[in-house]
């Protein structure tokens, strides 16, 4: 089978440091080519691959100011459509955009949808949905508007997450610095708790980090280490107590909640958008509805049997399982027995 994987170029594929899509993309790419699929990659020419790659942009936009990103995505996703009858399936990576040229091209297109950035982008869903294929990844992102082949979850290389038994003397975030992702949020239960704060993620709201962030970094009780890449991220996950993911918005998925309960750190978030789809309330973190119960959380999360956060990582958020599952979309493709479900 030959796979054509579209992937972002905001960052590298993998990313250096942050890049949730790209991190996706070449786990499934990697493990794809493991399975012994003809795979092409199409991401910025600084990427890494086992398998073939096709750059028209050399560098990532966000890391290189010459770089126009209209133009670059402009000839980034042309790049794969010209040369679509070369592939067996087009795998799209790259939100919403690539469909416009779905239907220049006979060379079923499958559309992962790593979320919606806002309701006004759904109409380009709506208008191909029936030619298209999707895939959500996860049943809390599905829109009511549109018909989906299958929802597959994320999965990750656990061997990059070794096992730590560790109790952990601090609780982290981890991710993006941004109001949605509940930074403060993790600041006032950490305080109230009495527990030292680890902040670990790139700035993406500066004003918030500014005022709501910054004032309360000591380098004792809340220490910020900034972005931390691949080399640091299992170290700084493992020796947690556990990861605070107070979000204030309906996350399609959590990637870091993955890593950490793969390196045995229970996860305490607000339930909002896929968390009970990944977090098993009571066995491998907790759901809470707000500050105070994170706090009676945090107290009580010692309890939490770190190799029950692994065995359930092992079970259901791996790359294997991730890529049979895209396999099997692209078959029932191939095969013609493709089903729509809402």
């Amino acid at each position: 089978m030959r796979v054509a994987v579209l992937s972002p170029i905001s960052w590298r594929t993998p990313p250096l440091h942050y890049g949730p899509w790209e991190s996706v993309v070449s786990l499934l790419t990697e493990e794809l080519v493991h399975m012994g699929l003809d795979v092409t990659l199409f991401a910025t020419g600084d990427s890494r691959t086992s398998g073939k790659l096709v750059a028209v942009c050399p560098h990532p936009y966000t890391e290189d100011a010459s770089v126009d990103p209209k133009v670059a995505e402009c000839l980034h996703i042309s790049e794969i459509f010209e040369r679509a009858d070369e592939f067996d399936i087009i795998h799209n990576n790259f939100d919403f955009l690539p469909l416009t040229y779905s239907g220049l091209v006979e060379t079923p297109v499958v559309t992962t949808i790593h979320g919606f950035s806002s309701p006004k982008i759904v109409p380009v869903y709506k208008k191909y949905d029936a030619s298209s294929h999707y895939v959500a990844i996860s049943d809390s992102d599905r829109s009511a508007e549109l018909d989906y082949i299958a929802t597959i979850h994320h999965g990750i290389d656990v061997a990059q997450f070794p096992f730590s038994g560790a109790e952990g003397e601090y609780v982290l975030f981890f991710g993006r610095i941004h109001p949605h992702k509940g930074v403060y949020e993790a600041i006032q239960v950490a305080q109230r708790a009495g527990v030292k704060l680890v902040i670990a993620g790139i700035i993406q709201d500066q004003g918030y980090f500014a005022s709501k962030v910054e004032p309360y970094i000591d380098d004792t009780s809340v220490v910020y280490l900034g972005s931390v890449g691949p080399d640091r991220r299992a170290e700084v996950l493992g020796n947690a107590m556990a990861l605070l993911h107070l979000i204030s918005f309906d996350e399609p998925f959590g990637l870091s909640l993955v890593e950490s309960m793969a390196c045995g750190t229970p996860v305490i978030a607000f339930g909002r958008g896929s968390m009970s789809e990944i977090i098993r309330d009571g066995d491998t973190g907790y759901i809470v509805d707000d500050i105070e119960g994170a706090i009676n959380a945090l107290s009580a999360v010692k309890a939490i049997d770190r190799s029950a956060c692994r065995a359930d990582v092992e079970k259901r958020f791996t790359n294997t399982r991730m890529a049979r599952d895209y396999v099997r979309v692209y078959q029932e493709i191939l095969n013609g027995d493709a089903h729509r479900d809402r």
